[in-house]
């Protein structure tokens, strides 16, 4: 019974195992199904997407009109096509419809070029070259792509002409607007397109080429060199069109491995002419800036010295080759600090950072100043330039600097002494508002003008003032001085006013050169009260004047009466043969003295008659030889009985001079007797004429005791006691006597050696030189 139990479990135990195994086996197949079927499908699609790709690329090469054939080669050298893509009307154009179209192209280019073609297969060396076919011109490149030998035919670049079935490139090329052409390798024209034929004014290329017209002489230099050197050449060249000059720049290409070059000119007109402008903008700013007195400096981004004008090389005094290498501006300032042409820091690396941390602020900085070494202030400004970098501007302020400071001394020392003068001072400005007043105005006009406001206008003062001097009058006018703009109404002006207090109050107005006007007041009480006393104290002097003079008059008239009386009777007795010697004598003296008494009341009257100016002169030309002989030989006995000599110095032809003859003379007596009586026994008395510019000076010398030296300054002064002569008028009227006559006296004396008196008189006519000298002593002319 174990064992049937026992077969059992093992029958239904394999029959659940195959069935398990069975059902293993069926989802294994079902999953390798399922995965099958997405390959299949991941395969389909790849074969889709390679078909579009391949119908792409079909279109694209129909599109450009292009064939592209590869070339296979085997051991004993035989070339063979391989691959051949294009548009199969293309390949049936170019192979007239040859079924081996691949071996056909190679055989054509084999035929063209065998050399290239050869160099292609087994070195990769690319070429390109063109192809005449009776379809056209064609252009072949040969190239080496992925360890194969291609050929590629298109002929959108060089076909004769572009007709029905033109490729897109060559539309495009044709439709430029920037002249382009080809040209062989020979150096003919190969193709050119519609904007280049328009250029050279021809109707189609065969025009051209009959005509054999070119661009440019020197484009055509350029691509002759791009074809013999191999390699792209570009250069500039200004052409003629139209009575008008173009600017061109031309490129050309050469072709890969050579053979043919493509030319473009592209025309650079306006960009000339707008970088023409520009360099005459830029020169004209550089050359304003070099005419600015302020120093300019512009770095760039890099922080090198752009453009720096000659104030600044100037400045700072910088060697111009150094500046022209365009240093930073780091070594810049290193450079100055090293002439010590920057302000003294103690921490010069940060102070520099400083300097260099302004080229990112993007507004313009505070302005700085620098005090230099050398006593010299700089103003700097520091703003962005629009085109990188940074602006400085350096001004040498130490001229107006110490400008306004001598302007604040000045202005402090005007405060200073308007401050300390008694005059009340006040200045209105042009606005008519009080810009300045001195102490003594506040107190001019009492307690309540302490109250003024620095900024107080016209009207407010007027006010206050109002209350001290009530002149309506007065203040209007005032005010027309101070507000009113009109030139004639800003004219000085000044008059007087009486205060409510008594006080006479002088005002006057000056315009200021601002438009300010200073108005003062002064207290002339004292001044007008003295001014009184003065006028009555004048008259007073008037009065007595008249008095004294005709106290004079009168008085001389009583005296010269019994004196002539005296004169006369003594001369009598003098003359008489019966007095005695002895009384004849004091009959002389007599006379002698009231002679002299007559004379010096004539002095007296002489002097009054000038001091009243009621001297007239009679000017009549004098010879001056005969006046100086008669006033010598006048006091010749008396200076003779005193023992002396007198000697008459004449130069000959000395010649006239206009005056009164009576006063010269009269002159000439007072000088002779004040020497006659100062010279003793054995003493000399010069009387001498000296002709000078425009006058001659008449001079009487003595040897006598001379004048002491406090006593010469007072010599002529009238009524002083002199030592040589006692109290009188005669040398003050001598003195009185030249001056009316326009000329002045002088004396020299050296006490114990003598006196020597001098009359300048102007001559007023013309006289003969000076020349030899007529000399007359005691005993005639000498001869």
């Amino acid at each position: 019974m174990a064992s049937v139990i026992a077969g059992a479990d093992i029958a239904y135990v394999a029959t659940v195992g195959a069935a398990g195994l069975a059902l293993a086996v069926s989802a294994w197949a079902w999953r390798l199904d399922a995965r099958a079927r997405r390959s299949e499908a991941a395969l389909e699609a790849e074969l889709e997407a390679r078909a579009d790709l391949i119908a792409t690329r079909d279109a694209c090469l129909a599109l450009m009109r292009e064939v592209r054939v590869q070339i296979l080669g085997n051991a004993d050298g035989e070339l063979r096509a391989g691959q051949v893509f294009g548009d199969p009307d293309l390949i049936a154009t170019l192979t007239q419809a040859d079924q081996a179209a691949g071996d056909v192209l190679i055989a054509r280019v084999r035929d063209a070029d065998a050399a290239r073609l050869k160099a292609l297969v087994q070195s990769g060396v690319a070429f390109d070259l063109a192809l005449q076919t009776d379809a056209g011109v064609w252009r072949i490149e040969g190239r080496a792509l992925a360890g194969s030998a291609w050929l590629r035919f298109t002929d959108a670049e060089i076909s004769a002409g572009l007709g029905t079935g033109e490729s897109a490139a060559g539309l495009l090329a044709d439709a430029s607007p920037v002249p382009t052409w080809v040209v062989d390798s020979t150096g003919r024209l190969a193709w050119a397109n519609r904007a280049w034929l328009a250029a050279v004014k021809a109707g189609s290329l065969e025009d051209a080429l009959q005509r054999q017209l070119t661009f440019d002489r020197g484009a055509d230099a350029i691509v002759a060199d791009a074809l013999r050197q191999g390699t792209r050449q570009e250069g500039f060249r200004w052409t003629a069109t139209d009575g008008r000059r173009k600017a061109w720049r031309v490129l050309a290409e050469p072709s890969v491995g050579g053979g043919a070059v493509t030319a473009f000119a592209i025309e650079m007109t306006e960009a000339e002419e707008t970088r023409d402008t520009l360099r005459r903008h830029v020169e004209a700013h550089d050359e304003t800036l070099n005419h600015l007195a302020d120093a300019v400096a512009i770095f760039g981004p890099s922080k090198r010295l752009a453009f720096h004008n000659t104030a600044f090389q100037t400045l700072f005094d910088l060697d111009p080759a150094w500046l022209d290498e365009r240093p930073t501006h780091a070594e810049l300032l290193d450079r100055l600090r090293q002439r010590r042409l920057l302000p003294e820091v103690i921490d010069y690396a940060g102070w520099r950072a400083r300097e260099l941390e302004f080229y990112g602020a993007t507004e313009a900085t505070p302005d700085d100043s620098w005090s230099l070494p050398d006593g010299r202030t700089l103003r700097v400004v520091r703003q962005p330039h629009p085109l990188g970098g940074i602006l400085l501007i350096f001004s040498d302020i130490t001229d107006e600097l110490n400008l306004r400071s001598l302007f604040n001394g000045q202005l402090q020392v005007q405060r200073a002494t308007l401050d300390k003068l008694n005059d009340a001072v006040a200045v209105f400005g042009s606005d008519g508002r009080l810009r300045l007043h001195n102490e003594a105005f506040s107190t001019f006009w009492g307690p309540s003008a302490h109250r003024f406001d620095p900024q107080a206008d016209f009207e407010t003062v007027a006010e206050t003032c109002r209350k001290v001097l009530p002149d309506a009058g007065l203040w209007l006018g005032l005010k027309a001085r101070v507000a009113d703009p009109d030139p004639e109404s800003r004219v000085a002006v000044s008059g007087e006013g009486r205060t409510v207090d008594g006080r006479i109050a002088a005002w006057q107005t000056r315009p200021l050169p601002d438009g300010a006007t200073l108005v003062a007041f002064s207290d002339v009480t004292a001044q007008r009260a003295l001014e009184q006393a003065l006028a009555e104290r004048e008259a007073a002097l008037a009065e007595s004047q008249a008095l004294k003079r005709e106290f004079v008059g009168s008085v001389s008239y009583e005296l010269r009466t019994p004196l002539t009386t005296i004169v006369g009777y003594s001369e009598l007795l003098e003359a008489s043969g019966e007095l005695p010697d002895r009384s004849r004598q004091h009959a002389g003296a007599i006379r002698i003295a009231a002679t002299q008494l007559a004379r010096s009341i004539d002095d007296v009257l002489d002097m009054a008659q000038i001091d009243a100016g009621e001297m007239d002169l009679s000017i009549q030309p004098i010879r001056l030889a005969d006046l100086l002989t008669e006033a010598a030989e006048a006091v010749r006995a008396r200076i003779e009985g005193r023992g002396a000599r007198l000697t008459v110095n004449i130069p000959r032809g000395i010649g006239e001079i206009e005056a009164d003859r009576t006063r010269v003379a009269q002159a000439l007596d007072h000088l002779l007797d004040n020497a006659a009586r100062a010279v003793s026994e054995g003493g000399l008395v010069t009387l001498e004429a000296v002709a000078g510019e425009g006058e001659v000076r008449l001079r009487v010398s003595d040897t006598g005791r001379g004048i002491p030296y406090h006593l010469q300054p007072h010599v002529f002064d009238r009524f002083v006691r002199r030592e040589r002569g006692g109290p009188g008028v005669g040398l003050a009227l001598t003195k009185a006597l030249v001056e009316l006559h326009g000329g002045w006296a002088e004396v020299e004396s050296v006490p114990g050696e003598g006196a020597t008196f001098s009359l300048h008189l102007p001559r007023m006519v013309a006289a003969a030189p000076a020349d030899d000298l007529e000399r007359f002593d005691t005993a005639g002319p000498a001869h």
